[in-house]
Parts: structure tokens; C-alpha cells; sequence
């Protein structure tokens, strides 16, 4: 339970960074960044799953990067729902979500090395 907050605080700080990084994401409040965090984490348990079986040819055809795309879309979703979190367009969705991968792989590798 406690590594469940964990990661979600970490995502909420992470999509504060994007905000910070890249230009045309904007995030209000923390409390906004927490928000976007949750639903942007039930919207990659529920529909992410779904766009990637139904894009399957296209992704390996693009050896995995059209996740990418997807993830972008994720973003896109999370912004049209969550009123203090706005993403202006594709483009620079698909930037946060490149910038998120990085930040994801590097809070797994932090909490992976805490376990140990």
C-alpha cells in the first residue's frame, strides 16, 4: 500500500516536471498534478490495454514505438478530464510522454533499488 503512494506522488512530482520541461503542458496546483497522476494511471490499466491489442500490426510494424502514440493519447484523455491540467496538442503530448517514460524508467530503478 505504501509503494502504491509512493509511485503516485512520484507521477504527480513527474508530471510537475513535464509541466516545467516541456512546452504547452501546464499543471495548476499540485493537487491538479495528483489528480491527473490517478486518472492518468486508471486510464493505463483500463484503455491503454485495449488501444494496444487494437493496434497490435501497427506496433510491431514500428518495432513498439507507436506506444509512444498511445501513451500520447493517454495523456490527451487525462487533460480533456482533469480541468487544472492541459496539454495543447499532439506534439506536445507526445513530448510528455516521452519525458514521463524517462521519469518512469528512472523511479522504477529508485524504487527497485530500495527494495534490495
Amino acid at each position: 500500500m505504501a509503494q502504491l503512494l509512493v509511485r503516485w506522488l512520484l507521477n504527480a512530482l513527474a508530471l510537475i516536471a513535464v509541466a516545467n520541461i516541456v512546452p504547452g503542458v501546464h499543471v495548476d496546483t499540485f493537487y491538479h498534478a495528483l489528480i491527473a497522476a490517478l486518472i492518468l494511471g486508471l486510464a493505463n490499466a483500463l484503455v491503454r490495454p485495449l488501444l494496444i491489442i487494437l493496434t497490435l500490426p501497427v506496433t510491431i510494424l514500428t518495432l513498439g514505438l507507436f506506444t509512444f502514440v498511445i501513451n500520447a493519447l493517454m495523456i490527451l484523455l487525462v487533460a480533456t478530464i482533469v480541468k487544472g491540467f492541459v496539454v495543447t496538442g499532439f506534439v506536445p503530448a507526445f513530448f510528455a510522454a516521452i519525458v514521463l517514460w524517462g521519469f518512469s524508467v528512472l523511479t522504477n530503478w529508485f524504487i527497485q533499488s530500495t527494495e534490495n
